[in-house]
């Protein structure tokens, strides 16, 4: 024991506000207490406190998060906001305060429903800090005792036992058959045997066995260690500043539509200042009635509900996928998934079902398959060669009773499935006994442990001693296939007993290895009929091999299928894991993410400069080893080369990435509460196919929010343009800026509305992810727009002069205006339901029920405009004949035929020969 005179000086290094603290992991033990200026004896009481003074307590750092008035106020700083503002204001100035009241009302829900979604408290600070546990063991004074875990302080000695949370960064000086969970630091699928001797400085953060980490799960055993950093500078710590560091960049939607309000920003400037010339210089028209046009202008082009309907369809793509199992937790990240180019996946639990399973056990014969999944009991025993149980199944029985005994796990059959208690490799072990002794949960009840060896890093393997029901004793062994080797003379063949063939061993354990299994080595001995006791001499020489068994935690096959999904569509899908390599590998060919896997280490990550990460990102398909700083300089380098990343975890390791991440995908069933409060979307059952399954909702969610788009311009275009034409050439307004507001109010409840209900076009997971930097309004769009705005312009002012020439009063041809404006938008809605280059079919007149839900109340407030004396008269319309009905059919149908003639020409273009050879999107490895 390294005894160290006790001084007042403060350490060199560990607590908070410190300088850069040394590599604990490869220090000695002496090193490390001479560093924290201690010893494995602990602190004073009084040293203690003064060093609680210095360095603080033992907590992570919380940052003030931003009032409920600030973040409701945020709401409002949007650029299409301001211009609904700035119209509600015109209104109210031309007298038409209904026309503000909506508009203002329009605001207010929209600002209500982001607060209520979006406007949360960061919580993810907050998940990590309920990762320390309240209380912690430690020696003061020289005597063992329990203080608050936020009062440990640098140089503290804690003490360790299965089941307590690790308060601090510790150094270990003993331990004793210590494991440690690390998955929601490291990302490591299994317990971490843990040891006192230094590693190698470049060592991972998972491969750091001298370390035990602040918020990780002590698993087995006991251990002592020095600790050497607290609070804000322990792993944990730094990962919540990565957490607080990271800005999360807006949704591609929120981008692309504050672009759509800048340009309708200054379209509608542009526009209001050449009608006011117009109307004022050239017309004639008194100022008051210059500007009393130019508002209502302003009023027919400013979508005022498309906010409103963005929020609502955006709604309805949560309900979807909740439905699928995938909660959200911030609005937009609906519609940004439909346009994720690379899925960042983390391995276990996510594209594996996160349950050990033998699949292979390696007999001196050959080599038996083992069926089923999970911890279940039940599976085909594949012999190799052999027809019928012969000698082979008289090994494998006496394997399956080796794997039971020498165990410490069980299993349960629960109303869930089969269920595992204790280390998730023994409960496979014990699942595999079960195969083997025709679906028994416990193989071998009669047998009686009399003695054990725990299982310890130090000498890497476990053994016991049993007296069996015929009162035969053996001794049975498990542990690393190269240690039991080393113990074994002999082995079990078909034959009897026999030498040892190493290099057969050696040859099966790299093969299982390569494919990415966990391998244990299984041996047996009788005992004699001395005392029941054991010791390391009576295992480590003169065992017999009864073979070697391969451990995996195997792919999800739906994984598999949707892997396939999204190379389809378009989308590269990455696995970033914190477990070794070779495991990565071989789950990534058999998922299909590659034939060939180009495989990233943490440590070839940490030399690589920012530039040269962009290159590698792209390309590699497998990211092993990977600690925090790394998964988030990852995603900053697939966003940086232009995609639009969604990023899965489990745990605090991920939370700054999940933060980063355009769509951040926590798992939650296993997920800790930092990585759910970093995350955009919850998967209820941690499963890759959901993510899928939401990238296609994504998808059909923006598809409906463009539909809407299609359907709002035009009708706003048709009318500006009457307005235009009218004042251009000198005649009477054809509609009044009423009848404009009943049009907008109507088609926007009852028809664009339906647009948010429809379900995914054909072909949706087929298309390629639109570029990040693709604006809402699309060349193809602004065409659509203009090419229906002046199809609209053309019915309703040629209807008000075939009115006019009919003798009908003025406000008589603007009843059939005000109808032939509704009318075209109905059958145009029947196209703009296929913006994909389908053309309609029957199917798609016959139109979904909302749709045709929305047409009945159309039909029945035109019905109500036209004829009810009300209507009449607060909107000035006279009743239409039968014959002007019919014309104003007429020309909605006219309407859907020269959109569908548009479409079917453009279509054609599109898919011409010379555009297909030229066209295509590059992907991403």
């Amino acid at each position: 024991m390294v005894q160290i005179e006790t001084r007042r000086s403060p350490p060199v290094t560990g607590g908070s506000g410190q300088g850069a603290a040394p590599d604990w992991h490869a220090l000695s033990v002496a090193q490390a207490f001479a560093h924290i200026d201690s010893s494995p004896a602990g602190l004073s009481a009084s040293e203690a406190e003064a060093r609680l003074g210095l360095h603080g307590p033992n907590r992570i750092p919380e940052p003030r998060p931003p009032g409920p008035l600030r973040r409701f106020l945020q709401q409002f700083h949007n650029v299409l906001i301001y211009v609904l503002i700035a119209s509600a204001i015109g209104a109210a100035l031309m007298q038409h305060l209904k026309d503000a009241l909506v508009i203002m009302v329009v605001v207010m829900v929209n600002a209500l429903a982001g607060f209520i979604q979006e406007g949360r408290a960061e919580r993810a600070l907050a998940g990590i800090r309920r990762m320390l546990d309240p209380n912690a063991s430690v020696l003061r004074d020289g005597l063992r005792m329990t203080v608050p875990a936020d009062e440990v302080v640098p140089g503290d000695v804690v003490l360790l036992e299965a089941g307590d949370r690790v308060p601090a960064d510790l150094r270990l000086f003993r331990t004793s058959n210590f494991r440690v969970e690390e998955a929601a630091l490291t990302g490591e699928a299994v317990a971490v045997d843990k040891g006192i001797r230094p590693n190698d400085p470049g060592a991972s953060l998972g491969d750091r066995t001298a370390m035990a980490f602040c918020g990780t799960l002590v698993a087995a055993g006991s251990a002592q260690g020095g600790a050497v950093a607290t609070g804000g500078a322990t792993e944990l710590g730094r990962i919540s500043d990565l957490v607080a560091e990271v800005r999360r960049p807006p949704t591609p939607l929120v981008r692309q539509m504050n672009h759509f309000a800048r340009q309708l920003t200054i379209v509608v400037a542009v526009l209001a200042a050449m009608t006011f010339g117009l109307a004022y210089w050239i017309r004639g028209y008194d100022a008051a009635e210059a500007f009393m046009i130019i508002v209502g202008l302003a009023v027919a082009m400013i979508p005022e509900g498309l906010p409103a309907v963005m929020t609502i369809a955006l709604s309805i793509g949560v309900g979807r996928m909740a439905a699928r199992r995938a909660l959200i937790r911030h609005m937009p990240a609906v519609e940004t998934l439909g346009s994720v180019s690379v899925i960042c996946s983390d391995k276990t639990g996510t594209l594996t079902r996160n349950e050990m399973t033998v699949t292979s056990v390696v007999l001196s014969s050959g080599v038996v398959a083992i069926g089923g999944t999970g911890y279940a009991p039940t599976g085909d025993v594949a012999l190799p060669g052999a027809n019928g149980r012969g000698a082979d199944w008289s090994i494998l029985t006496r394997m399956a009773a080796a794997a039971a005994l020498c165990n410490d796990a069980r299993i349960e059959q629960t109303d869930e499935g089969w269920a595992p208690h204790g280390d998730p490799m023994e409960a496979a072990l014990i699942a595999l006994a079960g195969k083997i002794e025709a679906a028994s949960a416990e193989p071998a009840p009669q047998a009686r442990r009399l003695a054990e060896i725990p299982f310890d890093a130090r000498h890497r393997y476990m053994a016991t001693l049993h007296q069996l029901a015929d009162g035969d004793r053996q001794i049975f062994l498990k542990g690393a296939p190269e240690r039991v080797l080393g113990m074994c003379a002999r082995q079990l063949g078909t034959q009897g007993e026999g030498p040892l063939d190493q290099d057969y061993w050696t040859s099966a354990v790299n093969q299982l290895a390569r494919g990415g299994h966990r391998v244990l080595a299984l041996a047996v001995r009788r005992a004699g009929p001395g005392a029941p006791e054991l010791k390391p001499s009576d295992v480590e020489r003169d065992m017999v091999l009864l073979g070697v068994v391969g451990i995996i935690d195997p792919p999800r096959d739906e994984a598999r299928a949707a892997i396939l999904e999204c190379r389809e569509a378009g989308i590269s899908v990455k696995m970033i894991t914190g477990d070794h390599a070779a495991t990565a590998i071989a789950i990534s060919r058999q998922l299909g993410l590659s034939d060939d896997p180009r495989v990233i280490s943490g440590h070839d990550l940490a030399r690589l400069g920012d530039d040269e990460l962009v290159g590698v990102a792209q390309e590699a398909v497998v990211f092993a080893r990977t600690s925090p700083s790394d998964k988030l300089r990852l995603v900053r380098a697939l966003q940086s080369a232009g995609h639009v990343v969604a990023m899965t975890g489990d745990g605090v390791n991920d939370a700054p990435a999940l933060k980063q991440a355009d769509v951040g995908v926590a798992m939650g069933l296993r997920g800790t509460e930092a990585a759910k409060a970093a995350a955009q979307m919850v998967l209820v059952d941690d499963n890759f196919a959901s993510i899928v399954a939401a990238v296609r909702e994504g998808r059909t969610v923006y598809d409906n929010l463009k539909k809407v788009i299609s359907m709002v311009l035009p009708t706003n275009g048709g009318e500006t343009g009457a307005l235009v034409v009218a004042l251009a050439f000198g005649f009477v307004l054809p509609i009044t800026p009423i009848q404009i507001l009943w049009v907008n109010m109507i088609t926007g409840v009852a028809l664009e509305l339906t647009l948010a209900f429809e379900r995914p076009e054909a072909g949706a997971m087929r298309r390629p992810p639109r570029p990040r930097t693709e604006p809402l309004l699309t060349g193809a769009l602004w065409w659509q727009v203009l090419y229906v705005s002046a199809i609209f312009v053309a019915g309703t002012t040629g209807v008000f002069f075939w009115a006019l020439e009919r003798g009908g009063s003025l406000e008589h041809a603007r009843t059939l205006v005000v109808n032939t404006l509704v009318v075209m938008q109905v059958f145009y809605l029947f196209s703009v339901r296929y913006i994909h280059g389908a053309s309609i079919t029957w199917t798609g007149v016959l139109g979904t029920p909302a749709i045709l839900i929305g047409v009945a109340v159309v039909v029945l407030a035109q019905v109500a405009l036209t004829y009810a004396p009300w209507f009449n008269s607060a909107f000035g319309t006279e009743p239409l004949s039968f014959f002007e009905g019919a014309v104003v059919i007429g020309l909605g149908v006219t309407t859907l035929l020269a959109t569908e003639l548009e479409k079917a020409a453009r279509g054609r273009v599109l898919n011409s020969p010379r555009r297909s050879a030229s066209g295509g999107r590059s992907r991403v490895a």
